[in-house]
């Protein structure tokens, strides 16, 4: 209830909680999460958190992580979701938030500032480091990542001086996370293509899960590149195709506003844009389409996570791919300090964002002030001005 500021606000919480306060992993490992995460579809700093818990209690904690990691966010979009259609809302408090920006860009420095100083020790990760700090700046795709990250392994493996050390048990390979991944994205397909076709009264919650499902299978960047495919999905197409209006342009710009002020991940803005959808069926239908959105989206993240986690730490006992992590870690370090930079660049420029980021660092850095602690300090002063 305290995670703002999107996934770059979240790694910082992740290393003053996770790692300097409750050593549950160190810091190496929260780099290797976070660059396997980048990897993959879907909201990298939910699997990144259920990884934590994967690696501290096994998949049964990891699934009680993830829950507990994504019901908050998704339990506030999803109530915005009936406060903005049936109380047509005009006004939210915005004195509240007014620091939560800069204050994530603090923790997103400390962050990176914690990692660097693990990572990248050498002039070839410096290197790597600085060009993708500058290549993500200038190209603000979210295949920059992925495309990045592949990068900066191929070119740590033109060293030959380190080999791996420890010989990884080998883990075992769940191949039906996968099978259910693929048959529940055939199921989907199938049933949503029917009930349109046939008219069904429910059809458009059959829709509505094809569509989060299939979002979650193939978005890379986060929840903020999701946007866009939303707006189109659920504003533009239904309009223009089938003469029907999900909502409102400015019903989900409001959205879109608010999930920036909503602690948790970005990808909870499911949960509002589902409600809305479904608003046409009285207050059941709307939500069951928060609940319908919500299991879409972040199911297929989850399955792919645990399929692909396994093969990935199986092969990090062979050279090339432990020769690769040592610039896949600069890689990420350096999309830490250029996401910190886009973030604070992205808001008109104050000096008190720059005061709020610098203190948010020192804080972080020299006090033992718990993190949730901060977020409550900054919130309540907003909220005082």
């Amino acid at each position: 209830m305290s995670a703002f500021g999107g996934p770059q606000g979240h790694f910082g919480m992740m290393t003053k909680t996770f790692v300097d306060k409750r050593k549950d992993i160190t810091n190496d490992e929260l780099v290797d999460f976070m660059a396997f995460c980048q990897m993959l579809p879907g909201p990298s700093s939910t699997q990144t958190i259920t990884l934590i818990g994967y690696k501290r209690g096994g998949v049964t904690l990891a699934l009680l992580t993830f829950l507990i990691w994504i019901l908050p966010a998704s339990i506030l979009m999803g109530s915005l979701s009936f406060l903005v259609h049936y109380f047509d809302t005009k006004e939210i408090q915005k004195n509240l938030f007014k620091f939560i920006q800069p204050m994530a860009v603090g923790f997103l420095a400390f962050a990176a500032y914690k990692a660097m100083r693990n990572s990248v020790t050498n002039t070839a990760t410096y290197i790597i480091m600085a060009m993708a700090i500058l290549l993500t700046i200038l190209f603000r795709s979210p295949w920059v990542f992925p495309l990045l990250i592949i990068a900066g392994g191929i070119v740590t493996n033109f060293s030959d001086k380190r080999i791996p050390t420890i010989v990884a048990v080998k883990k075992p390979i769940k191949w039906i996370n996968i099978f259910w991944f693929i048959l529940v994205f055939l199921i989907a397909g199938f049933l949503s293509e029917f009930a349109r076709v046939q008219h069904w009264q429910y059809a458009r919650a059959y829709n509505l899960f094809e569509n989060f499902y299939r979002f979650g299978s193939f978005v890379f960047g986060g929840g903020h590149a999701l946007m866009p495919m939303m707006y189109e999905q659920f504003v533009v197409h239904p309009t223009q195709v089938h003469g029907v209006q999900y909502m409102t342009p400015s019903q989900f710009l409001t959205g879109a506003g608010m999930i920036n002020a909503i602690p948790g991940p970005v990808f909870s803005i499911c949960a509002y844009v589902g409600g809305l959808s479904m608003s046409d069926f009285g207050l059941t239908g709307q939500l069951a389409g928060c609940c319908i959105a919500t299991l879409g989206v972040f199911l297929p993240s989850i399955l792919l996570l645990f399929f692909f986690f396994p093969i990935y730490q199986n092969l990090k006992k062979y050279t090339i791919i432990f020769r690769a992590l040592e610039g896949i870690h600069a890689v990420v370090v350096g999309i830490m300090w250029a996401s910190g930079y886009i973030l604070f660049s992205s808001v008109h420029f104050e000096w008190t964002n720059l005061v709020v980021l610098l203190i948010t660092f020192s804080l972080l850095l020299y006090s033992k002030i718990p993190a949730p602690m901060i977020v409550v300090a900054w919130l309540m002063l907003g909220l005082a001005l």
